[in-house]
């Protein structure tokens, strides 16, 4: 296979995980994203790729799921020819010396847990399967979900470069996730609410969160690489726009206030413009429409249409027509040649070319999708009838 083809074949490959990928949504309890995370942005990203594999309905056999590599480079946007063994240092770091420090109310107090979350992971030369396996005392906090859990999309995860953007969007997905959800069933005042969509957090509790009680002593390095960076990331990457404010006790910075506010998809280019999972989507229903296109312009149907004038030679080279009647019309025309037989769509064709009145190029799919459709009702009926008399 040459350099091309490979080339082709293996961004067709992450396309195909990508696209995967932008459907899995990630479930965690709040005392879990409430935790410090004591690892960099790689374990922590691998642990949330593979928690999105956990099916909470049907917890894992063994507290085991199984990833592909594939699926994994594509996550890591990996492609060269060194991934194998980045991947192995990958594992081996993550198993040295990742684990979460869970904090858990307990009466007046707090109890504290340090939980390594995947003990064990295993794959070989010869396929593509990883087995993961999570540690037991992890698992409640991943699918003992009935009360207290925040979900969010996988697919803002895989842009997060930084281990404090991945933190932080983490934390504030669980307020915002509680705004919307009072927001719709009710139960707190509105300016509870709000606190929900503009959070508060104490300078002391977000550095114990981010893992810097003893990082960036000075508070515009922790602004910049704790607060300032992370947020534009978010704000880019995800589903978010998010800005904060400082709020003075004195003359320190004691607490930062966020405000979040939700991306409107189909109004949000920028947004869409640098989401994998969207381009990929958008890739595939191109492809997907000119693969209709093209059966569409083949079909024996398109030429009794434009035998009968009732399409021209200018619908036959639009693709949103042709695609439109492949997928949609076409289809029907098969159930009614399987009622009467192709003189059975000739003649309801004909009917069709004699009625058609201000139909144009905007609207001939929708046109003669819903004369088909009048059309099978009455020969139905018709059958039905004649059944019934016999």
């Amino acid at each position: 296979m040459n350099s091309i083809n490979k080339n082709k074949l293996t961004d067709n490959k992450q396309v195909t995980h990508l696209n995967e990928i932008s459907k899995r949504k990630v479930a965690e309890h709040n005392d879990l994203i409430s935790s410090v995370a004591k690892m960099d942005k790689t374990p922590l990203k691998i642990f949330e790729l593979a928690v999105s594999a956990i099916d909470t309905e049907n917890p894992p056999r063994d507290n085991i799921v199984y990833l592909s590599k594939e699926e994994l480079f594509s996550f890591f946007k990996v492609d060269d020819s060194n991934k194998h063994s980045r991947f192995k240092r990958s594992i081996e770091k993550m198993q040295k010396q990742a684990y979460f420090e869970v904090r858990v109310q307990a009466g007046e107090g707090y109890e504290f847990e340090s939980i390594v979350p995947i003990p064990t992971v295993k794959w070989n030369s010869y396929d593509d399967e990883v087995m993961i396996r999570f540690n037991p005392d992890i698992m409640p906090y991943l699918i003992d979900l009935k009360q207290n859990f925040t979900q969010y999309a996988l697919s803002d995860v895989v842009e997060l470069n930084s281990k404090y953007s991945i933190i932080l969007y983490k934390w504030l997905s669980m307020s915002y996730n509680q705004f919307e959800y009072y927001s719709a069933k009710g139960g707190r005042r509105d300016d509870q609410v709000e606190k929900y969509r503009n959070p508060s957090i104490a300078v002391k509790e977000l550095r114990r969160l981010t893992d810097t009680i003893n990082d960036y002593q000075r508070f515009t390095h922790f602004e910049t690489w704790v607060l300032k960076k992370p947020i534009e990331e978010i704000s880019k990457h995800t589903h978010f726009k998010v800005t904060y404010d400082k709020v003075k006790k004195g003359r320190s910075i004691d607490s930062i206030v966020f405000h979040i506010t939700k991306k409107r998809m189909a109004d949000d280019n920028s947004y869409k413009q640098n989401d994998p999972a969207y381009l990929a989507e958008k890739e595939q229903k191109t492809a997907d429409q000119i693969q209709l296109f093209v059966d569409g312009t083949q079909s024996r149907y398109t030429k009794m249409l434009r035998d009968k004038w009732v399409l021209s030679g200018a619908d036959t080279t639009d693709i949103p027509i042709m695609a439109g009647l492949q997928k949609n019309v076409y289809p029907l025309y098969d159930e009614l040649k399987s009622l009467r037989g192709l003189n059975g769509v000739r003649d309801h064709i004909s009917y069709v070319a004699d009625k058609k009145e201000g139909t144009t190029k905007r609207n001939i799919a929708k046109y003669l999708k819903k004369a088909i459709e009048q059309y099978l009702v009455t020969v139905k009926i018709q059958d039905k009838t004649q059944d019934t008399d016999i």
